[in-house]
């Protein structure tokens, strides 16, 4: 019975069944201990069905058991493969812990390519570390190494490494070019299962952080199919279905996103803590927001919170959608102070110059768009593009100038129907309709609203669908001068002699943000006092 299940699961596992592999190599052991080839074959169908902590002990068995044999560079592999795992997840310490005993075992020993894996990993803790042209020769090196001894899983780690290294040193499409040749062999099956999977991961992030939309979407939809060959991964299943998630939304399937976001918190929150479950809540939280499901988005901020993902810019755009501005305007200013490099502050500035405009800081707002603007230009990525020009039409829009705006409206809505981005070019078309009401065109103005509104019904954008709805029925007429649905209700507040302290306690806002936003009023409609704004009001319609 042990010689079938051990040949059973030895068939298995050269056909990739993991789960099979697994179970029968595990029945197996249960019998007779297995030697050194099964507790390796052992180990890896353990890691790859998610079972780590099942793994480890088989590896480091595997490790000990090559040290009796007098196998320093086998013990070191098994050591290797113990860190690699335990780095992909983000457990540094551990995992250098491991190296190191890779390293004391291969002491006296002749160059071999485990001493490179020891090297390389050595080098990735550096890369991430904040050092990639420390980095970098350790990578160069090592591919020789891996050619040199015809290890090329060996070859494909150092060639990520190098992509990367060149990617965080900001020369993106040297390093975009190198990664998509390390993914042509593993596409092709010249990688073992863990090193490819750990390849497909960083790619599509480096993709991701380069905001290049078309490879990200070209790696993800390969690395689904690589998963979907193999039904019983774990570990890279989710990070896949949090990819799928993050492209799916923008691509309108947000149903389809939901349960990818659903699936991949429950892959990632089993008995191993992935270092990505955050990303997974964060995503599910995005998609509960903009589906009118505060609650339940409230709660998934908190659990990408706690799982160590920096739940914004998605809280402060819930608490806009809460009608809690102030709070929004406080937790988008933090968050833009705290944020340094480049590319994580695009991925926030949006957010900032939505709230900033809502709570009336216009100055601020357009500080953030030419910013977005700046970054957009040094990285020439179209869905960035989308994005500074949607701030910039915003930006122009609050400032009242309507013309300008259209004009920057009309450009992002093409590049974000480029992007095949239908709730973002919905959004831009709300803008749009805005701005020709002003321009005194309501036929268009109604045109625009009403097609932004299919697409709202369609997505089920709850939030959205109601914010539009009280444009298309302004209960005093259109409002003129460009203001907007906040600075209107603060002109009629005026209008009808209250304070500043009166207003902001009737909205709940500070009075500093009120006392912004009747500034803004009065440039917006030229007139330089309450008595003046009373009478534009009433002239307006506007009570």
């Amino acid at each position: 019975m042990t010689t079938d299940e051990l040949e059973q699961g030895r068939t298995s596992f050269a056909q990739r069944s993991w789960g099979g592999a697994y179970t029968q190599l595990a029945a197996a052991d249960g019998d007779t201990p297995l030697d050194v080839d099964d507790l390796e074959r052992f180990g890896l169908a353990a890691y790859l069905t998610g079972n780590d902590e099942v793994s480890t002990r088989a590896w480091t068995r595997a490790h000990h058991e090559a040290l009796l044999r007098d196998d320093p560079q086998r013990a070191a592999r098994n050591a290797v493969l113990i860190g690699s795992g335990l780095m992909f997840r983000g457990e540094v310490a551990p995992a250098m812990g491991w190296f190191a005993r890779g390293g004391r075992v291969l002491e006296g020993c002749d160059e071999c390519a485990e001493r490179a894996w020891l090297h390389i990993w050595s080098a990735f803790a550096q890369m991430w570390g904040g050092d990639p042209v420390g980095a970098e020769p350790v990578f160069g090196e090592s591919v020789q190494a891996g050619r040199r001894f015809g290890d090329l899983d060996l070859v494909t780690m150092s060639r990520l490494g190098q992509g990367m290294c060149l990617v965080l040193r900001g020369q993106g499409p040297a390093g975009i070019s190198l990664l998509d040749e390390v993914m042509v062999g593993v596409t092709s099956g010249e990688v073992s299962p863990m090193y490819a999977g750990i390849a497909y991961c960083t790619v599509i992030a480096a993709c991701s952080d380069l905001f290049d939309l078309r490879r990200a979407r070209e790696w993800t939809a390969a690395l689904t199919r690589w998963c979907d060959f193999q039904p019983d991964l774990v570990p890279y299943r989710g990070n896949c279905l949090v990819h799928r998630c993050e492209l799916m939304q923008l691509q309108g399937a947000w149903n389809d996103a939901l349960k990818a976001a659903e699936q991949a918190c429950g892959l990632l929150s089993g008995p191993v803590k992935w270092d990505t479950l955050g990303a997974a809540y964060y995503q599910l939280g995005e998609l509960q927001r903009l589906r009118g499901e505060f609650t339940r988005a409230e709660e998934s901020y908190r659990k990408a919170g706690e799982a160590g993902r920096r739940p914004e810019p998605g809280l402060a755009l819930l608490r806009l959608a809460q009608g809690r501005i102030d709070a929004a305007a406080a937790v988008m200013r933090r968050v833009v102070d705290e944020t340094e490099d480049p590319s994580s502050r695009s991925r926030v500035l949006p957010a900032h110059v939505e709230v900033m405009i809502a709570a009336g800081d216009v100055p601020s707002a357009r500080t953030g768009a030419d910013e977005l603007a700046r970054i957009a230009g040094a990285l020439d990525a179209p869905y960035l593009d989308a994005v500074a020009a949607s701030a910039a039409g915003a930006v122009l829009l609050a400032e009242g100038d309507a013309r300008s705006a259209l004009r920057r409206l009309r450009s992002a809505g093409s590049l974000w129907r480029e992007l095949d981005a239908p709730h973002e070019t919905a959004r831009v078309r709300v803008l749009t309709g805005l701005a020709c009401r002003a321009l005194d065109d309501p036929e268009t103005s109604d045109m625009e609203f009403r097609g932004a509104r299919a697409v709202f019904e369609q997505l089920g954008a709850k939030p959205d669908i109601e914010r539009l709805d009280a444009l298309m029925r302004p209960p005093h007429g259109k409002t003129p001068g460009g203001l907007t649905a906040r600075e209107v209700e603060v002109l009629r507040l005026v209008a009808s002699g209250r304070t500043n302290r009166a207003i902001a306690k009737e909205l709940g806002l500070s009075e500093k943000t009120v006392a912004r936003h009747v500034s803004n009023c009065f440039t917006k409609i030229r007139v330089p006092s309450r008595a003046a704004a009373t009478a534009y009001a009433y002239e307006n319609a506007l009570i």
